[in-house]
């Protein structure tokens, strides 16, 4: 089914309860990933569930302190997404957690249903995240990679966020992992994973913008154009998705959350034949010079 409505969730639509953002397996209308931005006002608690669901919990702005199963887990968080990686805690299904938070700050809920249960809960460091320029010219972005194949062990969930400058392009060229498909030769070249992409804006004063485009084939239509503003929220169930534009004067960061059926729990992208050339121009160009942001220079 195609249609921006159905996949771009402005700021405010999918507020439920406690969340300012509210997206589950169900809601989207798929099997497995998900996602939750609380609000907590200083010494406010939260207490979480997972269910049948593995969880990060991580900070966007402001720290807290996770208590789960016996061991408590205190985050030192950032000032905002802008201003350096942050520390994180997962979380396994079927346990009980209370996040509380004596200054107040907002933080990431992703998660990705899953019949596995065999890591326990524990603490990512800030240190341990690898941060990576990719890209170069007006396609230089940086990628925080917390919850990848090789850089953090879950059963299916995957994570990471994107910063990218004002007036470049990221998630470009555009990609795709909607289908599980390997070569001639049998290895694997792309996975199936569902994405959320939740955005945020640079400057105080609301105006600051991007958009996000994704689009389908004959067979599996899509389409999305969407203008982004910070809340707001994409859900991108298949086809290609690309670019992520910042609009010039404001820098665009968001938070891809994934998970698919796949028991291997890997991340192979497949580039729309189209504009996959692009990739060989960057070898010729710098890196934007204003990445790294924040505390990663």
């Amino acid at each position: 089914m195609s249609g921006t409505g159905k996949y771009h969730l402005p700021a405010g639509t999918s507020a439920d309860g406690p969340y300012d953002v509210l997206v589950t397996p169900e809601s989207a209308c798929w099997g497995y990933s998900g996602l939750r931005i609380l609000t907590l006002r200083p010494g406010q608690t939260h207490a979480l569930s997972t269910g049948d669901s593995e969880f990060l919990v991580l900070p966007l702005t402001g720290s807290c302190t996770v208590t789960t199963d016996g061991s408590t887990f205190e985050l030192a968080g950032r000032t905002g997404v802008f201003a350096s990686a942050t520390d994180f805690a997962y979380l396994p299904r079927a346990s009980e957690a209370v996040i509380s938070s004596a200054a107040g700050g907002r933080f990431a809920l992703p998660s990705a249903r899953t019949e596995q249960g065999g890591h326990s809960a524990r603490y990512g460091r800030k240190e341990d995240v690898p941060v990576e320029l990719r890209g170069a010219g007006a396609c230089s972005r940086q990628v925080n990679n917390y919850c990848l194949p090789g850089t953090f062990d879950a059963e299916q969930l995957l994570v990471c966020e994107v910063l990218t400058p004002g007036g470049n392009w990221s998630s470009y060229p555009p990609h795709k992992h909607d289908e599980a498909r390997t070569d001639a030769d049998g290895n694997p070249v792309e996975s199936e994973l569902e994405e959320i992409y939740y955005f945020e804006v640079s400057g105080e004063d609301g105006n600051g913008f991007g958009y996000q485009r994704v689009y389908g084939t004959p067979e599996r239509p899509i389409d999305v154009l969407a203008e982004v503003r910070s809340g707001d929220t994409v859900l991108i169930p298949h086809g290609w998705h690309g670019p992520s534009v910042a609009a010039p004067g404001y820098d665009l960061y968001y938070l891809n959350v994934m998970a698919g059926p796949g028991q291997d729990r890997a991340w192979l992208i497949c580039d729309d034949p189209a504009h996959g050339w692009v990739r060989a121009t960057w070898d010729a160009q710098d890196v934007d010079d204003r990445l790294p942001f924040g505390e990663n220079r």
